[in-house]
């Protein structure tokens, strides 16, 4: 089966979305490789614009639209990172952004897709509200609709991130990202596929919403129904276009509990010095939890975001408990 995209489709958002994105760096940590027997390279975007890789799909999506839609603006349903990506990317092409949120997301997310100047319409929390509120939304304006995941020009921007790493590391074993929607995971299997094709595509996802997981060995979409986990950006199901990519393009999908992610996040802040969220922690959780023999292998992970409520850290909750 053809891929989703075409390796020039990968090469045309790279260069599209160059002047507008961070080149994240790529750092190392004795520590991590001594406790596992292998060594890793950590591609950060917790240090993209707007603290997640969400920005470079965003962007992606943006600049693709020709002048006349672009006029009419984007819009989306998110209360998390694409909600924030989407709407600096509008923003950063002055164009509007129309972003419908539940009203009860948390209010430092309200704060900061505000902050870019997005305009929010609220709705009550739960799936149907936020479709049928953007529809009428989309209606009103005339907006051009961004998925978060499923949506080639999403995965294409996504897909990017991967690429430096590959350019900036070579001969990678192994490439790892957390899974949610299927976003990151399906751009790096592309990119992976044609830029480093002897290097293979590994997930992680919690335990507590491992549908990804479920879904990739039933071979068919399996919805997230109730999730529950600390990592907060993997709460969604994957989508077709995404899903087609993880069929054909990923190795496997491990699960980890919340206990290793929070232990991973730690390791994290204390070694490395950096700020990453539950989420990005993910991929290293499953490591450290064993879920995979990694000994003497090289690794990439791209940590995914660090988008924090320095309020609510999980060590935090732990130490209250």
């Amino acid at each position: 089966m053809s891929p989703l995209l075409s390796r020039e489709q990968l090469h045309e958002a790279a260069e599209r979305i160059r002047p507008f994105i961070h080149r994240t760096p790529v750092l190392t940590c004795g520590t991590i490789d001594r406790l596992l027997g292998a060594r890793f390279f950590f591609k950060c975007e917790n240090f993209q614009k707007v603290g997640a890789f969400k920005y470079r799909g965003a962007t992606n999506a943006v600049r693709s639209l020709d002048g006349m839609l672009a006029a009419r603006g984007v819009a989306t349903h998110s209360s998390g990172n694409h909600a924030a990506a989407l709407a600096l990317a509008a923003a950063l092409r002055g164009i509007p952004a129309h972003i419908v949120m539940p009203d009860n997301a948390p209010a430092i997310k309200k704060a900061a897709v505000a902050g870019y100047g997005a305009r929010i319409t609220f709705c009550a929390p739960t799936l149907a509200a936020r479709e049928e509120t953007l529809a009428a939304v989309i209606a009103d304006s005339g907006a051009t609709e961004v998925h978060p995941y499923n949506d080639v020009r999403i995965i294409a921007g996504q897909a990017t991130a991967a690429r430096e790493l590959f350019e900036d590391v070579l001969d990678l074993d192994v490439v790892m990202t957390p899974v949610g929607g299927g976003g990151l995971l399906s751009g790096t299997a592309l990119s992976a596929h044609y830029l480093s094709p002897g290097t293979a595509v590994i997930a992680a996802e919690p335990a507590g919403a491992d549908d990804a997981y479920r879904s990739f060995h039933a071979g068919h979409i399996i919805p997230s129904v109730h999730p529950r986990t600390i990592a907060d950006g993997l709460l969604t199901s994957l989508g077709d276009n995404t899903f087609a990519v993880i069929r054909d393009h990923v190795r496997d999908i491990l699960v980890v509990d919340d206990a290793h992610i929070i232990k991973a996040m730690r390791l994290v802040w204390e070694r490395m010095k950096i700020v990453i969220e539950p989420s990005a922690a993910v991929p290293l959780a499953a490591l450290l939890a064993g879920a995979m023999d990694c000994a003497g292998k090289r690794i990439g992970i791209i940590f995914s975001g660090g988008n924090c409520d320095l309020e609510q850290l999980p060590w935090m909750k732990e130490r209250e408990a």
